[in-house]
């Protein structure tokens, strides 16, 4: 297997595709991380949630990070970390950007399911209000494997 380094735009291409990650956040030096549905575009990701550890974490420090995986085989894949900045969207200051990543994540199938349905379980009827967020991205990084070639010749075993 030889991995390589990717570059910014194999990284956006990658999160352009994937639609699960994990956000990781931090608070009083204990890292939390958590499975989200998500979408990208340019210089942000987009991410639909209801108020919760994540949101109370991100709010106290907005240093986030996302890591995102795409996995084709054991020695076939990408990962891409990605660092930045949460800022949350809320309503009505943020209408507009709340209305374009709504947009952009209603791409994705269940993008919503995620954040509702497990919050719902635990709320009962009680009204869940959901909460649009963005990470401003700072830094984005990537590895990829691909298998190497194999070797012409005799090979003793």
């Amino acid at each position: 297997m030889i991995t390589s380094e990717m570059s910014r735009k194999e990284c956006a291409e990658i999160l352009s595709r994937v639609a699960l990650g994990r956000l990781g956040c931090a608070l009083d030096d204990q890292p939390y991380v958590v499975p989200v549905f998500f979408a990208y575009e340019g210089d942000d990701i987009y991410v639909l949630s209801t108020l919760g550890q994540k949101i109370e974490w991100m709010r106290a420090n907005p240093k986030v990070c996302i890591q995102v995986d795409e996995i084709l085989g054991e020695a076939q894949w990408a990962s891409v970390i990605v660092n930045g900045n949460y800022q949350e969207l809320p309503e009505p200051q943020f209408k507009d950007e709340r209305a374009h990543a709504r947009k952009l994540l209603e791409k994705r199938h269940r993008w919503w399911q995620a954040a509702m349905a497990e919050r719902q379980l635990r709320s009962g009827d009680s009204l869940i209000t959901p909460l649009f967020f963005r990470i401003r991205i700072e830094a984005m990084t990537g590895l990829r494997a691909a298998a190497e070639a194999a070797k012409s010749g005799n090979t003793a075993i």
